[in-house]
């Protein structure tokens, strides 16, 4: 699932109740990332709605110990290109819904690099075995400035069934000029008309 280079990470930390803060991923917050099955990205522009989306996990890469990436397919919208257009700054979010409870966030300036361009096809080489869905349409990247770990008491315990299978049943059911014709109408611009960068006929 999540790919990563072994390192022996060194990492300062400043505790807070309930909370920790590191300068890096270390060798256990790794691990932890490793077992989880979703992800949840929270962007905002200067103005207009703040958006947090859902992920799955088997798209999520480490790429060392202040870099990760992730997948992204076609959807309903494209807020996060839309935002970090305008302002850079993500968060990604897990939590443990089995075993010890715990959250732990990234927080950092994220980038997005859609197919066709030189950034994504260096990604995909290097971290997807050059290959990806035909329904993909970015690579995006979170240079990680702070981590943060909190006790997660709140968090409901939940069990695993599965992935839906429906994305990619609807994406298979499309043709190549379909789905580019989908990301045209439905990518190109935020829900409060911020641009998100994409190219047309891809």
């Amino acid at each position: 699932m999540l790919k990563s280079e072994p390192a022996k990470i060194t990492f300062r930390h400043r505790s807070q109740p309930l909370a920790d803060q590191f300068d890096t991923l270390s060798d256990q917050h790794q691990d932890f990332l490793s077992r989880q099955k979703i992800f949840f990205t929270g962007t905002a522009a200067p103005i207009g709605r703040v958006n947090i989306s859902p992920r799955p996990t088997d798209v999520f890469r480490i790429i060392n110990g202040n870099r990760v990436a992730y997948l992204d397919y076609i959807g309903s919208g494209n807020e996060t290109a839309a935002h970090t257009r305008k302002l850079p700054r993500m968060t990604i979010m897990t939590c443990a819904f089995e075993g010890p409870p715990r959250i732990l966030r990234m927080y950092g300036t994220a980038s997005t690099h859609q197919t066709g361009t030189p950034e994504f096809q260096s990604l995909l080489r290097d971290h997807y075995d050059n290959t990806a869905p035909r329904n993909t349409r970015q690579i995006v990247v979170l240079d990680i400035d702070l981590v943060q770990t909190s006790c997660g008491y709140g968090v409901p315990l939940f069990d695993y069934q599965g992935d839906r299978p429906n994305l990619s049943r609807w994406a298979d059911a499309k043709s190549d000029d379909e789905l580019v014709e989908y990301r045209t109408l439905k990518n190109t611009k935020s829900i409060d008309g911020f641009e998100t960068g994409h190219i047309d006929g891809q």
